[in-house]
């Protein structure tokens, strides 16, 4: 039975906190126990109170893992000197550290972090970069794992986390049989990206264009030409161009092997279908075209990127969505 502990305070966000220990406790791998700097409960960011099991200055000894989780970005209530003095002792006893959301800030203020790479809630990234410097911040990432200190994204990546811990601790059958049955999904890899392609590009109120991109997300194999584009709007191809140029800052061509990418991950990451029948299926031609293209973009080979992202916790950081 593993010891881990979870830091709460007045502000905590209350799924931050809920979404982590209901899969760790359906583990029934570990000894939970949440802890505050008084020994009061604390109140969550939605007003609910949380119960807690000791001071966080009672905890003796070693633990496995301490667990921070955030509050609600950019100016919910957070914890004071006292909380982040007691996680620099805790952090300094625990085999590992691991942060939900803004939780990142708290580890960063209380040291915990210099000199790591991490990620946090989207909203939070800026900040994290800005106010510490020793930190590299992973602004696309659902999860970091950076030695013993796991960061991840905001609120629900925080589930992510925690059935990656699951897997690294008890195995993924275990981690795949809770997943199952709190109907969550096991394979968000921490490596992956935050957003979609589709979502990250900059918002359009060009209509034609705004159909276009909607249209190429919905169907990555379809004739998605220069011409073929052009032709659907009905702008000429130089027009087209500049126009995705301007409002998208990426080339027609480059949106469609974009989304494409993304397409042939996500079959590669929950599937087990053959490379060249996943290239096509995206449109990306055959498995050698899939393989430049990978190497391009992604800087691996889809072979590679399948052996790194089938399960949880292979990947030493996941970009997010937009959570």
């Amino acid at each position: 039975m593993k010891d881990l502990v979870v830091a709460v305070y007045d502000g905590v966000v209350l799924l931050d906190v809920a979404g982590p220990v209901q899969i760790l406790h359906g583990s029934c791998g570990y000894r939970i126990r949440h802890a505050s700097v008084d020994g009061r409960p604390a109140r969550t960011e939605v007003g609910v109170p949380l119960g807690v099991d000791l001071a966080l200055g009672e905890i003796e000894g070693p633990i496995d893992t301490l667990l921070v989780p955030g509050y609600a970005p950019p100016d919910g209530d957070r914890p004071g000197e006292a909380f982040l003095k007691a996680l620099r002792d805790l952090g300094a006893r625990a085999r590992r550290v691991a942060s939900v959301c803004t939780g990142a800030l708290l580890l960063a203020e209380a040291g915990l972090l210099d000199e790591r790479r991490a990620t946090t809630h989207w909203a939070a990234c800026a900040e994290l970069a800005s106010r510490f410097p020793r930190i590299t911040v992973e602004p696309d990432a659902i999860f970091v794992r950076d030695g013993p200190v796991v960061t991840s994204a905001g609120v629900t990546a925080g589930i992510d986390l925690a059935l990656a811990l699951v897997e690294e601790d008890h195995g993924p059958d275990i981690a795949r049989a809770v997943a199952k049955y709190m109907v969550v999904f096991l394979q968000r890899p921490g490596g992956q990206s935050q957003f979609s392609v589709r979502e990250a590009v900059p918002a359009t109120r060009h209509p034609a264009l705004r159909r276009l991109l909607d249209a190429v997300a919905a169907d990555p194999a379809g004739d998605h030409t220069l011409a073929a584009m052009a032709a659907q709007v009905t702008l000429s191809e130089r027009h087209l161009t500049r126009l995705f140029r301007r409002e998208v800052g990426l080339t027609p061509g480059q949106y469609v092997e974009r989304i494409r990418v993304e397409a042939a991950q996500a079959l590669l990451e929950t599937g087990a279908d053959p490379v060249a029948s996943i290239a096509r299926r995206c449109g990306l031609g055959s498995d050698e075209t899939m393989r430049r293209t990978f190497l391009k973009v992604l800087g691996t080979t889809p072979t590679a990127y399948r052996q790194r992202f089938r399960t949880t916790f292979r990947s030493p950081m996941i970009p997010k969505e937009n959570i």
